[in-house]
């Protein structure tokens, strides 16, 4: 940027999957995302490019962070969400009843934590583990995350309509977790019961990728956003509206 004299512009990869939805589906906000990844496991009302407004998040672990941590415990291999996706698909998901954390809480967090441990202890319990119970623990796992998201995704879909004038939106799903197959088939239940249109980007675009920057940076740049060479990157951006005034807002770009 600075040999070529083009502008410089810094791009938040949480933004940026939460308009990867435009690049694949041509969605424009407002919309709920639901961002699940090893990292974030969070609900956002995308009121429109760099105005988010976060609604729910986890207390503790992300539910990828989760589904890794039960893949090692189970020595199924890396990286956890496709293993265990994996061997979920042989096993019974009734077999094990895992504990749904902060289901039917007025506030629309996620807790994964508990679940882990439950896992783990019931890993213990079973030990030594034959392939019938690897499928079934992770086929039950993989339920009670379901599960979790399930009603966490609701209540937080109604904090955000509340927050829109009970108007319905469109619910979007991005991250890596958002690849998992059951996770997808639970949030196209969701909708239909909501009567909101699903929009999910190939999986190929749910995990990090570079295309999903290049849209996002994109994005900024034909709507006048750009930063100064010295900007710093940041281990962690919030997506939120805290964070805006940090994000090329009242510097090279207009404010919103």
């Amino acid at each position: 940027a600075f040999a070529t004299g083009k502008p410089f512009i810094a791009v938040n990869h949480l933004e940026a999957h939460a308009l990867t939805i435009g690049l694949t589906d041509d969605l424009t906000p407002p919309y709920m995302l639901l961002l699940a990844s090893g990292g974030h496991t969070q609900t956002v009302l995308v009121e429109t490019l760099g105005c988010y407004h976060r609604i729910g998040t986890t207390i503790d672990d992300a539910v990828g962070e989760a589904f890794d941590k039960t893949a090692k415990l189970l020595n199924i291999g890396f990286p956890g969400g496709p293993a265990v996706e994996r061997h979920s698909r042989d096993g019974d998901p009734f077999r094990f009843s895992f504990p749904t954390p902060l289901k039917g809480r007025a506030e629309p967090h996620f807790s994964f934590s508990g679940l882990k441990t439950a896992v783990r202890r019931q890993a213990q319990k079973l030990a030594p583990l034959n392939i019938k119970d690897v499928s079934d623990l992770c086929a039950s796992f993989e339920y009670a995350v379901c599960d979790v998201i399930r009603d966490r995704v609701i209540k937080a879909y109604e904090v955000a309509k509340n927050r829109r004038g009970h108007t319905r939106l469109p619910l979007v799903a991005a991250g890596g977790v958002a690849r998992n197959q059951r996770l997808r088939q639970t949030l196209k239940k969701i909708s239909h019961d909501l009567g909101s249109g699903l929009f999910i980007p190939p999986p190929d675009l749910c995990s990090d990728n570079g295309a999903m920057v290049a849209w996002a940076g994109a994005q900024r740049y034909i709507n006048g956003y750009h930063d100064n060479l010295d900007f710093s990157a940041r281990s962690r951006w919030p997506l939120d509206e805290k964070s805006t005034a940090v994000y090329g807002f009242g510097r090279n770009g207009p404010k919103v």
